[in-house]
């Protein structure tokens, strides 16, 4: 059965919640998809952070406590209370001057853009976002990118099961993830590798 565009887009406007891929009413409060301790450990196995670690969206401490495991030092905030380090605090609007070595976290999806553009601001060295891969397409983007180039791209060999809130999805594995990485000072080219 089709739906007539008038009618898709007053059902996607009076959605306000969206799910990992889409649009849903099923969207995790705060878009809190825990990443996979995996997914941080493969991060780590290829890329070095030096210094203090700021992870914004902490959620419930899954990229936090592995980096920390790893002996690094970690500021771990989220808007939301989900259990773990500083909850209240919008890194969007955090001051300019409240900088640190790097940044890793797994954004919220509807606000990746930002949260990249944020985090260039507030680091000084690294910035490390886990992303669908799909966060290289668009003409907006295009531009982004060109003004803002990434230093590489990892893209997961496997696809990445999220959970939402801590729970197992029925669709898991559909989308590809990436850790996109940026850093301070790079001037070449991106480079692509697997992991």
């Amino acid at each position: 059965m089709c739906v007539p565009l008038d009618r898709l887009v007053k059902i996607m406007t009076l959605s306000k919640a969206h799910s990992i891929c889409g649009h849903s009413n099923n969207r995790a409060k705060g878009d809190f998809y825990p990443t996979p301790p995996f997914a941080v450990e493969a991060l780590l196995s290829v890329e070095t952070f030096p210094g203090t670690i700021w992870e914004p969206a902490c959620g419930n401490g899954a990229i936090s406590k592995v980096l920390e495991s790893r002996g690094h030092i970690v500021r771990s905030t989220d808007l939301y209370d989900m259990g773990y380090g500083e909850s209240g605090n919008d890194f969007l609007l955090f001051p300019k001057h409240e900088v640190v070595d790097h940044i890793i976290t797994n954004p919220p999806y509807s606000l990746a853009k930002e949260f990249v553009e944020t985090a260039l601001l507030l680091a000084t060295g690294k910035v490390a976002m886990l992303l669908k891969l799909s966060f290289l397409e668009g003409v907006t983007r295009q531009k982004f990118f060109r003004e803002t180039p990434f230093k590489k791209i990892y893209v997961f060999s496997r696809r990445i099961s999220l959970t939402r809130m801590g729970e197992p999805m029925v669709n898991k594995g559909m989308i590809t993830f990436a850790w996109f990485i940026w850093e301070h000072g790079y001037i070449h080219k991106p480079e692509i590798d697997w992991i």
